[in-house]
């Protein structure tokens, strides 16, 4: 697949890793669409891509949502090749807490976000794609997923986020296995510790501090190194029902 005429709607697409996979799409000179539920930063992030990008307000949650942004996409692109899902929330806490215990609302807010938005997102992007003509490899699109290393070393507080994350690692391959009679690959991104709006706001100590535990190299990973991986996964063929780790060799602690 030729990131030059990609077609790409991208969850999550108007900041950190998600704008950065758009710039690279926009960059190579293709399509994007931009689906947030943030008005301001996604309306910003479309104007500053230019005229081959598109923001449409999307909560991920809400399959009738997805299913109308999809729609909204495939007109201004005039389809759909490319499904990124970087939409998510790390909400943390303590299953038995101070408080009491965790209430289950806030864990099934993170899952209902993170792992069904992400679902949400690959159906609806998957029912377009399997529209297209194939080409020499009989490709018709190629899904890619966020997860994170928390998906395999969560620390405490994060039973929700690794449960979530870990979920879009185990939906992967019978995706990629259901997926590949309409030439569609599936694919997962597990990112280490990345400089995303979340962590960039962070006091400057506190970043440095993080980025000191990676062991090579040593520092917070860089959107634009997300983007990359996501450039690669699409232009290779054979990469399909694979999670890549994305971390610089970092293996979390319990805390």
């Amino acid at each position: 697949m030729d990131l030059a005429t990609a077609k790409a709607v991208i969850s999550g697409g108007a900041s950190g890793l998600g704008l950065a996979t758009a710039k690279r799409v926009i960059d190579a000179g293709g399509y994007a669409a931009l689906l947030d539920v943030n008005i301001e930063q996604g309306e910003a992030g479309a104007a500053a891509l230019g005229e081959r990008a598109v923001f449409v307000q999307t909560d991920v949650s809400n399959e009738e949502a997805v299913r109308a942004a999809m729609q909204s996409a495939n007109a201004f692109m005039g389809g759909i090749t490319l499904a990124v899902n970087c939409a998510g929330v790390a909400t943390a806490g303590r299953t038995l807490g101070r408080d009491g215990p965790w209430p289950s609302e806030n864990f099934n807010r993170v899952i209902q976000i993170n792992l069904i938005g992400s679902y949400n997102v690959t159906k609806e992007a998957a029912a377009f794609m399997q529209l297209n003509d194939p080409n020499e490899d009989g490709e018709r699109g190629v899904v890619i997923s966020t997860a994170s290393i928390a998906a395999f070393e969560g620390q405490i507080g994060q039973a929700a986020y690794s449960a979530s994350k870990g979920g879009i690692v185990a939906m992967m391959l019978p995706l990629a296995r259901e997926f590949a009679q309409f030439g569609i690959r599936v694919n997962t991104i597990a990112p280490g510790i990345f400089k995303t709006p979340m962590i960039a706001g962070m006091p400057e100590e506190v970043q440095e501090s993080l980025g000191k535990q990676i062991p090579f190299p040593q520092r917070l990973g860089k959107p634009e190194e997300y983007a990359d991986t996501a450039a690669f996964i699409y232009s290779t063929a054979m990469i399909n029902g694979e999670t890549i780790r994305v971390d610089g060799a970092i293996r979390m602690q319990p805390r």
